[in-house]
């Protein structure tokens, strides 16, 4: 027997196998199978329910959105309106909101302001009229009122007033008799102003007739005149 068979021989009989030739096949080690747990499954089938329910509540409301005029510019009472001063935008509008949808954009063109209409509003209908806010036959007089002599009603646009003739502060009103009621013209407000920082002063605009126009303005002049709201019948 040669040196080289007698070391093999030796070694396999001392129970070490020889280097290279494994002594059997190898077993690959067992994967176990990742434990599923119900409620994480749940939750993420609840987590992909509510995202689907958002993505159609946003449609919905995305679908529901309105296009309307809006204000973009100052316009003042009795301006008549243009399509500079106006542009839109596309909302949810609530069915409560009365404003003008973008397609009657033309309808209001070339109307004048009822009221004063500021940027970033909306459009209602009622704030825009095709009627001259002083009409034909009229006079518009400026009438500056004092803090405590503005009305705690608002002043606003077609309101009816009284323009009433007072004496003048430390003058007796000679000539007539104590029972004589006051002169008095009849008008509507066009415009009121904002109180004017640190007077507080109120100017108000009041349409009267051609006629009695020039006769409110003397009054406003001399002091001697009051400005009070009528009935809302107008009586």
């Amino acid at each position: 027997m040669s040196k080289t068979q007698e070391r093999t021989s030796t070694a396999s009989s001392n129970g070490v196998p020889q280097q290279g030739h494994p002594a059997g096949p190898i077993t690959p080690p067992r994967v176990s199978a990742r434990r599923r747990r119900p409620g994480v499954i749940a939750l993420s089938l609840a987590l992909i329910a509510a995202g689907g329910a958002g993505v159609a509540v946003l449609m919905l409301q995305v679908g529901n959105r309105t296009e309307v005029v809006t204000v973009v510019r100052d316009v003042q009472v009795g301006q008549v309106v243009t399509e500079d001063d106006l542009g839109k935008a596309s909302l949810a509008l609530d069915p409560s909101v009365k404003a003008v949808h973008g397609t009657d954009m033309d309808s209001v063109v070339g109307k004048r302001a009822a009221v004063e209409l500021k940027p970033g509003s909306l459009l209602a209908p009622s704030q825009v009229t095709k009627d001259s806010l002083v009409k034909a036959g009229e006079q518009l007089v400026p009438i500056g009122l004092k803090p405590e002599q503005v009305p705690a009603t608002a002043l606003v646009p077609g309101q009816k007033v009284q323009l009433v003739h007072v004496p003048a502060q430390g003058q007796a009103d000679s000539g007539k008799t104590s029972g004589t009621p006051p002169e008095t013209i009849d008008g509507r407000v066009v415009k009121a102003s904002t109180a004017a920082p640190g007077t507080g002063t109120v100017v108000v605009d009041v349409a009267t007739t051609a006629e009695e126009g020039p006769t409110a303005a003397a009054w406003v002049s001399a002091g001697t005149l009051r400005l009070v709201l009528a009935a809302p019948d107008g009586t």
